[in-house]
């Protein structure tokens, strides 16, 4: 691998984990405003960028109230909506299009880390839609707001190109 590539995931991890834990009463519990969340949207401007995010997820729920579950889950969470996510680009290739679809599937997706939240907290499963719901808006606030300044950094920094693994 090149140097390039492994310095700019080992950036994004770190960027990941720095921003959870500046923000950390908010980034753990049942209302949700994890802004470290705002990187998937560098998913958007190359698939690369994947393993950056899922390893700094890894990383900050170490650290997580929720235990054993916020690794199993909250990694989980983001493998599969990312992978989904990179599926879905290969047909969509307007970076619009793709921030708001990653705004919107990452927000769905949000039941797994309700199942989570249910399972260590131990929070009666009545309580799922509601759970789930609390979740979800605060996913979709972070990505909502993060989408147009992503977008305008992007103008900036050209994401696609930071990360080429050239090799």
């Amino acid at each position: 691998m090149k140097t390039k590539f492994i310095a700019t995931i080992g950036l994004v991890a770190a960027l990941y984990v720095a921003i959870t834990f500046l923000i950390a009463p908010f980034g753990f519990g049942e209302i949700q405003f994890r802004v470290s969340e705002i990187l998937n949207h560098l998913v958007a401007f190359n698939p690369l960028y994947m393993t950056g995010v899922v390893i700094g997820v890894f990383i900050a729920n170490l650290f997580s109230p929720l235990g054993l579950y916020d690794l199993v889950f909250g990694v989980g969470h983001s493998i599969i909506t990312l992978a989904i996510f990179i599926f879905i680009c290969k047909f969509v290739k307007n970076i619009w299009a793709r921030l708001i679809i990653n705004t919107f599937l990452f927000t769905f997706t949000m039941f797994i880390i309700t199942i989570d939240l249910h399972l260590a907290y131990d929070i009666p499963w009545g309580l799922f839609l509601w759970t789930w719901f609390t979740c979800a808006v605060g996913e979709f606030v972070v990505l909502a707001v993060g989408a147009p300044i992503m977008y305008l950094l992007n103008k900036r920094l050209n994401f696609k190109d930071l990360i080429k693994n050239r090799g």
